[in-house]
């Protein structure tokens, strides 16, 4: 290696280090800091460089070193450095955009890019997500509280997408890694509980207090992973709800696996949306973890959006309205009227009409009924006698092509 100089500018002057020119035609220029030239120095490492001062527009000289630098060299290049006599800069390479639509490019924004992790799912769709899924974590907490018998806490920690090989490297081994299929999006989601919860879960649901439960780490045996089943069954429930409002899916639970590294269901630089869960029960917690490849849900993903979600939020307020509603109607009264039958008189028949006149209709005896609720007809049946009193057997609903 051969060391070029300190190089002069309008900032300050710069140390330059310079590789042998006989390895490359074209020798690249280096720039060290000097902190990063106290520490070449204290690992006796690299090759001396001698700092020569020149004015502008100079060339530098190079010399081949083949010594190390001393302490008291060190000592008076830091020294130089603090008093300001030599500045440590950098170089940055002006960034040039060329483009065929833009006459000027001077306000264009710039923006690093990581090909390693693209980020597919927009900030809009990943909010609407991390609604979604406060929604499901609200439903499975209060349904876990009535399953077992106790207060569940289960609120969404995070949100955010990654590769599917990072994913699986955060989790546990061994852990609860279920994979649940949701018809009819194609492909399978990951559905993880961590041992530190569900350990507990399953001394609860066993009659244990979870006092001194001590955490084995194994996978789960037969029994154990029967009664998990329970747990993902009512997640599974939970999930459809929440969901129901952007795509009606039937979710069914596929294979479990305590080693997630086992478990390649999409490659392992593609795309997963990962939302992370807080599970709390009593003095025990731990975290559940919901893994969406983007490929499964990028035929819904446009859905995803503010205006969609807040129709969302105005289907789930009507619904909640329709069940108050709904409820206190229940005490409320209705008329019910059963027709036996209809037929057409004259005027002058009217009004000869007697006591003990019989009026005839075209209608059999045998022929059901109809009933009506509020002058509307709505049942079809048979009228009768239960204990000593007129009743009407109701059969059926009436249909559109029902002529009685």
């Amino acid at each position: 290696m051969s060391s070029g100089g300190r190089r002069s500018s309008a900032n300050g002057s710069y140390l330059v280090v310079r590789l042998g020119e006989r390895s490359l035609a074209r020798p690249p220029i280096l720039f060290f800091t000097g902190q990063t030239l106290h520490n070449l120095a204290a690992n006796n490492r690299y090759q001396k460089a001698r700092l020569v001062t020149h004015q502008h527009h100079q060339a530098a000289v190079y010399s081949t070193m083949t010594d190390v630098l001393d302490q008291s060299e060190v000592d008076s290049l830091l020294a130089a450095l603090g008093s300001g006599e030599v500045e440590a800069t950098q170089e940055t390479a002006q960034i040039k955009i060329f483009s065929r639509h833009r006459a000027s490019t001077s306000d264009v924004e710039v923006r690093s890019y990581d090909f390693k992790r693209p980020e597919r799912v927009s900030k809009d769709q990943m909010r609407a997500l991390e609604n979604l899924h406060e929604a499901f974590s609200r439903n499975f907490g209060a349904s876990l509280s009535g399953f077992l018998r106790t207060i569940v806490e289960c609120k969404v920690a995070n949100i955010e997408q990654m590769t599917f090989s990072e994913f699986t490297h955060s989790l546990p081994n061994p852990t609860s890694f279920n994979l649940l299929n949701p018809e009819p999006l194609e492909g399978s989601i990951c559905f993880e509980i961590s041992p530190l919860i569900i350990y507990p879960i399953i001394d609860r649901l066993l009659g244990g207090s979870n006092a001194d439960l001590f955490i084995p780490q194994r996978p789960l045996t037969a029994i154990e992973i029967r009664l998990v089943n329970k747990i993902i069954t009512r997640a599974i429930t939970c999930l459809q709800d929440a969901w129901s409002n952007v795509i009606a899916l039937t979710v069914k639970q596929g294979d479990t696996e305590s080693n997630p590294q086992l478990v390649q269901i999409v490659p392992p630089n593609e795309v997963v949306v990962v939302v992370g869960f807080e599970l709390k029960m009593g003095g025990r917690a731990g975290t559940m973890s919901l893994c969406i490849p983007y490929n499964v849900i990028e035929p819904v993903v446009e859905k995803l959006s503010a205006q969609t979600w807040a129709a969302y939020k105005r289907g789930q307020s009507d619904s909640q309205n329709r069940k108050r509603v709904a409820y206190q109607l229940d005490g409320a009264k209705v008329q019910l009227t059963g027709i036996l039958a209809n037929t057409t008189i004259k005027l002058s028949e009217l009004m000869n009409l007697e006591v003990g006149d019989v009026i005839m209709t075209e209608k059999p005896a045998s022929a059901p009924l109809t009933l009506l609720v509020e002058g509307k007809r709505k049942y079809i049946g048979q009228i009768g006698q239960f204990k000593g009193n007129r009743a009407f057997k109701v059969q059926r609903k009436i249909g559109a092509k029902d002529r009685v």
